[in-house]
């Protein structure tokens, strides 16, 4: 894969991901047995939290294919690309699904930009990890207030800290994790995505594999790692804002 990274050029995702590999119809039909046994679990309790990146828009078209009577919701932290943004009418659209949206705290947001700066999260790990809990964490929280179960696109495959990622666990709340997707590859994800026309975000075909906040995403270079857009300043052991880490003792996300 190359990387137009400083550079404008665009690439077919799908013509560069897409393939379909053995197993795929049973990880498949798996993923939506999962999904079914959440929503008859948890019933107005479960939501598919999704970041609209294209693994969530394969669980979000699963949800709504199979008539799953699973709620879906995103955060708009402030800072997401317009290609992001512009997936959420199109679900709408496309679905007639309502896409839940949370949004950080405005004074929160004007506070911290105003000590801290615009470019805060460049300086210090602790700030970024600050900047995310404004605009991610506590959002995040109102997301699953109330919620017993909730529905991400993790997958094994993204990075060394997602490689024993399980098919559900309990959150530092209790409250159940499914991840739908663990054992599906990236090819999976793109030969699904164009096997049922699934909508995705446009920076896809900008070498972008994992989309979050535009400061903190660019595009990877040929060789480099799934998530290597993220964060890409900082050591790869700290390459999580906190939604998808399980609290320990004495420890913070």
């Amino acid at each position: 894969m190359l990387s137009p990274i400083g550079g404008p050029a665009t690439a077919s995702a799908i013509g560069l991901y897409a393939r379909e590999t053995a197993g795929f119809a049973e990880r498949l039909a798996s993923a939506v047995e999962r999904l079914q046994a959440a929503a008859a679990r948890h019933g107005a309790g479960l939501v598919q939290s999704t970041s609209l990146g294209a693994e969530d828009m394969v669980i979000t078209d699963l949800i709504a294919r199979h008539k799953l009577p699973i709620a879906i919701a995103t955060l708009d932290t402030g800072k997401l690309h317009s290609e992001t943004l512009a997936l959420i009418p199109q679900i709408e659209a496309r679905y007639g699904r309502k896409v839940e949206v949370f949004s950080p705290v405005h004074d929160s947001v004007i506070h911290f930009v105003r000590v801290r700066g615009e470019k805060a999260m460049y300086e210090s790990l602790a700030l970024r990890k600050e900047c995310c809990g404004i605009r991610k964490l506590e959002p995040l929280s109102r997301m699953l207030a109330g919620r017993t179960g909730w529905i991400t696109g993790l997958r094994r495959e993204q990075s060394a800290n997602r490689a024993v990622v399980p098919f559900d666990e309990l959150d530092a709340q209790g409250r159940v994790k499914f991840n739908a997707l663990a054992d599906w590859s990236w090819a999976d994800v793109w030969h699904y995505i164009e096997t049922f026309d699934v909508p995705f975000n446009a920076l896809h075909d900008q070498f972008m594999p994992s989309i979050g906040c535009e400061p903190c995403t660019r595009a990877i270079a040929v060789g480099e790692d799934f998530r290597a857009g993220r964060w890409w300043w900082e050591d790869e052991s700290a390459k999580e804002c906190g939604l998808h880490v399980k609290k320990t003792e004495g420890a913070t996300a």
